[in-house]
């Protein structure tokens, strides 16, 4: 979506996007984006409704960069592998990549994205037309994956793909609590998932 924007109507997204990384939402002003950007007032309103639909294009962009790296990832990891245990043994690393604590905030951001979308019809729009596309693209990884061989011919992409969004999401419920789970024991169950459920052995 926004590699069809006009490149001012870019500008100004890339530049909240920046301010975002460092800076809660509710400091960050019209004003502030301009100076970064360098655009005028009038730009920003010619291509935005209002300030806050330039926001939330932002939030979306930031929601959706991560998971479009790891697809990229999980892509080449496909192409990569030469068998089932080949993929298994990416997919090991990714998770904890993905699952790293220094991934702890994006994880958050993400989770305020979607809860703001429950009372936002307008974010809740821009969101579903993106996760749609993510979840479209993992789908087909997995689809993929079967065609091989190597996915479990028995389960739905599509519900292969929300289970694993979900679950890499999920992991907020522990950062949230005084008490954490052992790290390990973690990845451990999400290999052993994709080990014997998604990427069953063939027998």
């Amino acid at each position: 979506m926004y590699r069809n924007f006009h490149r001012t109507k870019q500008t100004l997204i890339m530049a909240a996007v920046g301010l975002l990384e460092s800076n809660p939402t509710a400091e960050i002003t019209s004003e502030h984006i301009l100076e970064i950007s360098g655009i005028s007032k009038g730009s920003l309103y010619h291509h935005f409704e209002d300030f806050s639909a330039m926001m939330e294009y932002a939030h979306v962009f930031i929601f959706t960069r991560e998971v479009e790296r790891s697809l990229a990832a999980m892509n080449t990891m496909l192409l990569q592998s030469n068998s089932r245990e080949d993929l298994v043994g990416f997919l090991a690393k990714l998770t904890r990549q993905s699952q790293a604590p220094e991934m702890d905030a994006l994880r958050k951001f993400r989770l305020v994205t979607v809860a703001q979308s429950v009372t936002n019809l307008r974010l809740r729009k821009f969101l579903a037309e993106e996760q749609g596309r993510l979840t479209g693209a993992l789908a087909d990884l997995f689809r993929e994956a079967q065609e091989r061989g190597w996915g479990n011919p028995t389960l739905n992409p599509t519900t292969v793909a929300i289970f694993v969004e979900a679950y890499t999401m999920g992991k907020i419920v522990d950062e949230i609590t005084a008490t954490h789970m052992d790290a390990e024991a973690w990845y451990a169950i999400v290999d052993k998932t994709i080990e014997t459920v998604l990427f069953p052995a063939v027998k």
